[in-house]
């Protein structure tokens, strides 16, 4: 599955417990009718991820959905949602990339040769 939209915030990590589990939050805004804000969440090495990213951005993530059960002491059901992405693309336009052309250089870079006589033979065509 697929998020798409505006980036309007991108959490800083977290880091809890003594296992080191680290988790980072971002919130984007979908481009539609009634616009949502989605937050997504990055686990562990995907966290990494978010570090190229600020607001304002256009970007497609890749998520999973994610639902958990949880009992509480009273003996009460009680279920939870995630949505977590692995995958994070900017849809910004790419910036003007170098030419692979190398700069014509300049006109007084090359000398017209003086020493040429009508006498002199060359064996082009024309």
């Amino acid at each position: 599955m697929e998020v798409q939209g505006k980036v309007k915030m991108v959490g800083e990590t977290q880091t809890f417990g003594s296992n080191g589990f680290r988790k980072r939050e971002i919130v984007v805004t979908t481009e539609e009718q009634y616009p949502q804000h989605i937050l997504v969440e990055f686990i562990q090495d995907k966290c990494d991820l978010l570090n190229s990213f600020q607001v304002g951005h256009d970007v497609k993530i890749s998520i999973n959905l994610r639902g958990r059960e949880w009992v509480n002491p009273q003996g009460e059901t009680k279920y939870f949602n995630s949505i977590q992405g692995w995958r994070i693309e900017s849809l910004q336009p790419a910036a003007a990339a170098p030419s692979d052309i190398p700069p014509t250089p300049p006109a007084d870079a090359f000398e017209p040769a003086n020493d040429l006589s009508e006498e002199d033979h060359d064996d082009l065509p024309f």
